[in-house]
């Protein structure tokens, strides 16, 4: 595994063999949709954006959680990584939902202050938004982590064999570091629309240290396995990112 799943070499046979094994659960649970903005930000106002959603925004999205528009709802900021420096991420069971509530949400924030939206907008003023539908995953039953590590990936035509590889090989490695309650939570999301990322790999911890020690350990534990070799074989390019949970809320 390189980074999270290190590697580049296929084995093109036990992969096939993986996918066609693959089946769906009669007991599976409910699909999750997430939509996420991705803010590019003016460094020195970007404390002044993070104010700003706590006044104006942050309100609107626990309403929203709880009378059940969202299922859930973070804001994140950039701690390392690329040219992203905060992220909004909102959670409901459908695309149609998600969508509801972006206009819904939307019209709510710019009614309650114009003026604000607007000069959060200014210091924010580029973005990229994303829909993602969970593929795999598991949350613990410790308190959520503020502290994230999320990998964006670029995969090429075999999407479909990357995913079954990520449920039978690398998932039971995951799950069991959130069994340990060394991570609290992890994902693996799929494009659904958006930009060039089609797969993202994130998980969480209590606080950095232990997010990067977890990381360390995943790493040994799936090296030189040359199934979780295959992963990056399809997904060969990908960008990391660390993440501070600036707020949240769930039902």
């Amino acid at each position: 595994m390189r980074n999270l799943f290190k590697g580049a070499v296929a084995l093109q046979c036990c992969v096939l063999l993986i996918v066609a094994g693959t089946v769906q659960a009669a007991d599976e649970p409910a699909e999750v949709f997430v939509y996420g903005t991705y803010s590019v930000c003016d460094l020195t106002g970007q404390d002044r954006a993070d104010e700003i959603f706590m006044q104006l925004d942050k309100p609107i999205y626990d309403a929203a959680v709880a009378d059940g528009t969202l299922s859930s709802y973070s804001y994140y900021a950039h701690h390392t990584g690329g040219k992203w420096r905060r992220g909004m991420f909102f959670v409901a069971p459908s695309i149609a939902e998600l969508l509801d509530a972006q206009k819904k949400i939307g019209e709510q924030i710019d009614a309650k202050n114009a003026d604000l939206n607007t000069e959060a907008s200014q210091i924010c003023n580029e973005h990229e938004d994303y829909i993602w539908r969970s593929v795999a995953g598991k949350t613990g039953n410790a308190e959520p982590g503020n502290a994230v590590f999320s990998v964006y990936f670029v995969c090429d035509s075999r999407e479909s064999q990357a995913d079954a590889l990520v449920k039978q090989v690398i998932a039971p490695v995951y799950d069991k570091m959130v069994d340990d309650e060394k991570l609290t939570s992890w994902g693996y999301l799929e494009h659904i629309v958006g930009g060039h990322v089609r797969r993202i790999a994130t998980m969480s911890a209590t606080d950095m240290k232990s997010l990067m020690a977890a990381r360390s350990e995943i790493n040994q534990a799936l090296s030189d396995n040359p199934l979780a070799e295959a992963f990056t074989g399809i997904c060969s390019a990908h960008e990391d990112y660390m993440w501070e949970v600036k707020a949240r809320g769930s039902r």
